[in-house]
């Protein structure tokens, strides 16, 4: 398996980061400079509102528009401001979660789901924790999507190549997907030896898996130089306003997505390629010579002929290689996806057929979900299957597809409705949300009223006026299409509509008008313009 990461930033105003496996793009990142992006930067921020009702506050943190903390997210040390001991709410935390651990032993249920951070979410309420103009040092950790401001918390966290650095931790770890036992053991007592300052905590992430102690130790070298020089801008900020800035999207992502299976980097642009180089030199010189300058004749993403399968990613149907289809539909609350037969033909039984799609479906329903960012609730509508232990397996291609994905996803069981309910983690808007906007003509619905349904209103407009005795002359000005069907279909109740009214009407119309426009300029004897009530 060939797996190559390709960044393409020859135009200035857009960075483009593929990820391709045997020549199949499997992940794909997209960042605009005209899009100002707030993820992981770090903010001084003041308390501006308080919403008991929803344990939330709102907060200025100086970028134009305020941003949602909850509750959920607030770190102990606020504890104090309300008067409350964050130890001993840490220690009645910890007793309720070997309660709830033993209960659930006890009925066999495994371990609860509703803890954070092996605790319950037991905080004080957030109105007593904080009031108007308080201070507060917060993380972007989700992008504002539509009307939402972005979502803050007060759980600082500064992400290396192979740990993370939380200040408020005060203790080491290790990453829940790293499952190996014995390296977990030996990362913890390597990350030990680093002798981490006390009263800053560090995770290994999934990345420092099998890493040496020499490499752990540099990795939070840059950290603490990071955090030293952001320490130095909180004492120096008074305001709100930002405090660190995140990466940008090639440093981030190399620091984030690389992996040792990763061939090589091709970088198609030389002033990023210095600066991945220089990254790549303090932080993993062993692999620098896998970074390479492309400088090609063919554009570096048509050379590897992506930009086909980029375009074919915003389009609503994906077509299945075996036949077969699947058709993806998001909403405002969720993502819906259907899979279609369509013309796939199997030899074997109905169900056999049914469950081969729907494996093929499984696996690039977790691709495009990648591809496109899409996060949320999904709701996967499978083709029907008989056999209990055909849907059991395309839970499991499902779970397996989507384990290579970085966003957090949680997947639940066929339901009797034959629907595989998901989410995922939502960071930021689609793919598709940073690229289009909604088209001016059908406000995003992807329809447009007929011309016969157009027709019918500007004949009630028409009503309208007749009513108006000073009006003696009516424009209308349509689409051409809506303008023919008035002056053919139309023409009669129109002429009905001047005899009843003593009116003149006139119907204008153009190609470049919107397929739902209409304006309606009517005037009186004198030619002054009349408003009818509508």
């Amino acid at each position: 398996m060939k797996r190559e990461m390709l960044i393409n930033v020859l135009q200035p105003e857009e960075s483009r980061i593929a990820v391709v496996e045997d020549k199949v793009l499997e992940e794909l990142y997209v960042e605009r400079k005209s899009v100002e992006a707030f993820a992981g930067n770090i903010y001084r921020g003041k308390i501006v509102n308080l919403e008991p009702s929803i344990q939330a506050a709102f907060v200025d943190f100086g970028v134009g528009r305020n941003g949602f903390l909850h509750i959920s997210d607030v770190e102990p040390q606020y504890f104090r401001q309300g008067g409350y001991d964050p130890e001993e709410i840490m220690r009645e935390s910890d007793e309720m979660a070997a309660a709830s651990a033993a209960r659930n032993r006890e009925s066999g249920r495994g371990s609860s789901r509703v803890f954070k951070g092996g605790r319950p979410r037991i905080k004080p309420p957030i109105q007593e924790i904080f009031k108007r103009g308080d201070e507060v040092l917060v993380q972007v950790i989700k992008e504002g999507i539509g009307t939402k401001g972005p979502t803050l918390s007060t759980y600082i966290s500064i992400p290396g190549r192979y740990l993370v650095l939380m200040p408020a931790l005060s203790r080491v770890g290790v990453s829940r997907k790293i499952e190996d036992e014995d390296d977990r053991k030996r990362l913890k007592k390597a990350l030990h030896a680093c002798n981490p300052p006390k009263g800053l905590g560090f995770i290994v992430r999934t990345a420092g898996a099998g890493r040496s102690e020499d490499e752990l130790h540099r990795d939070m070298d840059y950290l603490l130089r990071l955090w030293k020089a952001i320490a130095k801008r909180i004492e120096n900020t008074t305001e709100p306003g930002e405090i660190y800035e995140e990466s940008d999207l090639i440093i981030r992502t190399i620091r984030d997505i690389y992996s040792d299976d990763i061939d090589h980097i091709l970088i198609d642009e030389e002033e990023s390629f210095n600066k991945a180089r220089d990254f790549l030199k303090s932080v993993m010189p062993r692999v620098v010579d896998r970074l390479k300058l492309y400088d090609g004749p063919v554009p570096l993403f048509h050379k590897y002929n992506l930009e086909e399968e980029i375009v074919k990613i915003n389009q609503r149907q994906v077509q299945l290689k075996d036949g077969g289809s699947i058709v993806i539909d998001p909403t405002e609350a969720l993502v819906a996806i259907d899979v279609n037969s369509g013309n796939f033909r199997g030899n074997a039984s109905a169900d056999e057929n049914a469950f081969r799609l729907n494996v093929s479906a499984a696996k690039e329903i977790a691709r495009q979900l990648r591809l496109r960012d899409l996060g949320g609730v999904i709701v996967n509508d499978f083709i029907d299957m008989r056999k209990e232990s055909y849907r059991r397996k395309v839970e499991r291609v499902l779970r397996d597809a989507m384990a290579k994905d970085r966003a957090r996803t949680k997947i639940l069981r066929t339901s009797p409705f034959g629907l595989i309910e998901m989410t995922r983690q939502r960071i930021r808007p689609s793919l598709k949300r940073s690229i289009y906007q909604d088209c001016p003509c059908c406000k995003g619905r992807g329809l447009v009223k007929t011309p016969e349904s157009m027709s019918i209103e500007v004949v009630r407009m028409l009503a309208l006026a007749v009513k108006n005795k000073h009006i003696v002359r009516v424009t209308v000005r349509v689409n051409d299409a809506v303008a023919a069907f008035l002056n053919n279909k139309k023409r009669r109740a129109v002429t009905e509509m001047e005899d009843a009214g003593n009116m003149t009407v006139q119907i204008l119309g153009s190609e470049g008008l919107f397929p739902e426009h209409l304006e309606v300029d009517c005037r009186d004897n004198h030619g002054e313009r009349v408003e009818i009530d509508s």
